[in-house]
């Protein structure tokens, strides 16, 4: 196959690079940076969308991450690696991996998306890692995406070792008293999916510095909410 080019002329070779693993089959690795929007607006590509990729990365990342968290932590309960399985594998962690990878200008996305930022949206570049990570799984099988996953999550595992009860709204409360003499303030603003498997997106504000999370509760989201409004703290008081 022809090198590729990307809106920002990137080439397909230096995403493989950043992720690590070159494919057997590049179409594998176009089909899981082609949005939708790509697909609507370029019928006569023949393309398809990543959404199917996305479907089967979705459950590849849950079996890894799962497997990782019971291998460092033998002696946590089902409740607790669900609960570090939902604060590792969430759109925001998922879109900040993305991010350091550098998918963004690889994604092809249709006009419209494009003009609205969509290579940054928390949504679509966290779609888009599940959709490479299904890739992989496809182009090489299942131990080629463990090492992928393992290698890509590295941070986020040390950091729950090291912080096993991490408690973030506590941290930022902290930080948000001692800056601005004010408390953190919560807002649900969106929740999705059916009953048994609800998805969250929280808002957290503090003197007008805003940040948001997602989880599978309030309690979560809150929290990976907490976790964003610290980052944006710390970059704050770094650059002032």
């Amino acid at each position: 196959m022809k090198k590729w080019i990307s809106p920002e002329t990137v080439s397909a070779e230096t995403l493989e690079t950043a992720l690590g693993y070159g494919f057997k089959k590049k179409d594998h690795l176009v089909r899981a940076l082609c949005h939708r929007s790509f697909i609507h607006e370029h019928p006569e590509l023949g393309l398809s969308s990543n959404e199917r990729l996305e479907f089967l990365g979705d459950a590849v990342l849950d079996l890894v991450i799962s497997h990782l968290l019971m291998q460092r932590f033998p002696e946590l309960s089902e409740g607790a690696l669900s609960r570090h399985r939902a604060e590792l594998v969430n759109e925001t962690r998922l879109a900040d991996i993305s991010r350091e990878l550098g998918i963004g200008p690889h994604l092809l996305l249709g006009k419209g998306e494009d003009l609205t930022h969509g290579r940054e949206k928390n949504s679509i570049l966290a779609d888009t890692l599940e959709a490479v990570t299904g890739a992989i799984y496809q182009d090489s099988g299942f131990d080629a995406a463990f090492h992928f996953i393992e290698s890509h999550f590295q941070k986020q595992l040390d950091r729950i070792t090291h912080h096993p009860k991490m408690d973030y709204k506590s941290q930022l409360q902290e930080q948000a008293q001692s800056l601005y003499h004010e408390a953190p303030h919560y807002q649900l603003v969106a929740e999705a999916g059916p009953d048994h498997d609800k998805c969250f997106r929280v808002r957290v504000t503090i003197s007008g510095i805003s940040a948001e999370g997602t989880g599978k509760s309030k309690k979560m989201a809150e929290q990976d909410a907490a976790r964003a409004g610290l980052a944006l703290l710390d970059a704050e008081s770094g650059s002032s």
